[in-house]
């Protein structure tokens, strides 16, 4: 991924010297089990330690490979010209490349879900510190982009703590999905190495034996990895887009910080655009780009075949370093949102009085009008709000139908705007907690 949308912490778990690192550390944890079950001598399992301070060359290894053709056999010899080739004759004893890049892999998956699962966190603090101060700001709700009835800012932005929450019970859970090894030789029979090589290996690298792994580990794993970072970027999507509606200028009931000496425009200077959420509207996509090549990797022909290889060196680091990148923009985008309440009050009661329309219906058909007549005599009235900009409210006054069913007090009544917040509480509580 470009270092603009990157952070430094994730960019390591996918870099190359973090990567020889954990091949290295599977193959001396390895040796070690050999060792223990008297397959490979001790002295050998301890000399390839000696690696361990070392500093792998990764100009060496890529010169080795453009020989070889071969990633895991350049990196063999290199730790070899470390540890010594006679020491080193018993690195990867009835191993197979899948059994080191399948658990490499997996490894820096659990990794990034850490990280991730961290930005996860810093986004649910923000929204449910914007809940609660804005639990009884009013805005009005929408569908379909049209006025609806009265919320509160305070319920926007618990929807979208609601929302990330079920998105950090699925990394959770995908993240254990994913943390498997393989150190099953090949075609996964375990022929040439005793499967409790692998169970050694896996409780050292904090992994789970994979239960069968052909040669590879099943790549169901990682399309629901993958798949559960789609749904997070498209949840952060979501909220991206409230906030970029809610800074149009006609709207205008939020907006980004906009900090001081920050430009909007190179030609108009009176700017004020909503990029960082535009920005994450299309880091969004780029995570679901991973998505559907994760679930295309899921059929390989027989034990083995390298089809996913070329995919996953490009989705793994780019769809996590992205993800993670989008999630600390998102949680500092709320952090410092600046909200209009007066803003809200003023678009709410845009159209005087109509958003309170369903309440009169509902008046109507419990004083005995039929459903039918009582949606002719609101709907009768709001379009003369619409279409001539009268007031809902004395509209209704002046209808000898509508008050022969009302009296002026129960009409009055139908606009309190209380009425549409007396259970956000119970809302809180429910996402919240008591």
């Amino acid at each position: 991924m470009i270092p603009r949308y990157s952070r430094p912490d994730m960019v390591a778990i996918w870099s190359p010297e973090t990567k020889f690192r954990i091949w290295f550390e599977i193959e001396a944890h390895a040796c070690d089990a050999q060792a223990a079950l008297g397959v490979i001598p001790k002295a050998n399992a301890e000399a390839v330690w000696k690696a361990a301070e070392a500093t792998f060359d990764v100009a060496r290894i890529d010169e080795i490979e453009a020989v070889t053709k071969h990633d895991v056999i350049a990196f063999l010899t290199h730790l070899a010209e470390i540890v010594g080739s006679d020491e080193a004759r018993f690195v990867h004893q009835g191993m197979t490349s899948s059994d080191v890049l399948d658990t490499t892999l997996n490894i820096q998956l659990v990794r990034a879900a850490d990280l991730l699962l961290v930005g996860l966190d810093r986004v649910l603090a923000a929204l449910k510190a914007r809940a609660y101060e804005h639990k009884d700001t009013v805005r009005i709700g929408r569908s379909h982009g049209i006025h609806a009835e009265p919320t509160t800012m305070g319920l926007t932005f618990a929807r979208f703590y609601a929302e990330m929450a079920r998105n950090r019970t699925r990394l959770v859970n995908a993240r254990a999905e994913v943390a498997t090894g393989a150190i099953s030789g090949a075609v996964g029979t375990f022929a040439n190495i005793d499967p409790r090589v692998e169970e050694h290996v896996c409780e050292k690298l904090g992994l789970l034996p994979e239960p069968i792994s052909t040669q590879v580990i099943p790549r169901d794993r990682h399309a629901m990895f993958f798949a559960t970072l789609g749904v997070i970027a498209s949840s952060i999507e979501n909220v991206a887009i409230e906030i970029r509606h809610m800074q149009r200028t006609e709207v205008l009931e939020a907006e980004e910080f906009f900090s001081p000496g920050q430009k909007g425009s190179s030609a108009m200077p009176h700017k004020r655009n909503p990029v960082l959420t535009e920005n994450l509207t299309g880091l969004a996509r780029l995570v679901r780009m991973a998505v559907i090549p994760a679930m295309e990797n899921v059929a390989l022909w027989h034990e083995r075949d390298i089809s996913h290889s070329s995919v996953e060196r490009a989705i793994g680091p780019d769809a996590t370093i992205t993800l993670d990148f989008a999630l600390h923009r998102l949680a500092g985008v709320v952090e410092k949102l600046v909200v209009y309440p007066e803003n809200m009050l003023k678009n709410m009661n845009k159209f005087r009085g109509l958003v309170m329309s369903q309440r009169v219906l509902l008046a109507l058909t419990q004083a005995g009008v039929s459903r039918e007549d009582s949606y002719r005599l609101v709907q009768r009235n709001a379009m003369k709000v619409w279409e001539e900009g009268k007031d809902f409210k004395e509209e209704l006054l002046a209808d000898p139908e509508v008050t022969a069913a009302l009296s002026p007090a129960e009409i009055e009544e139908k606009f309190d705007l209380g009425y549409h917040l007396k259970h956000v509480d119970t809302i809180f509580a429910r996402v919240f907690g008591a």
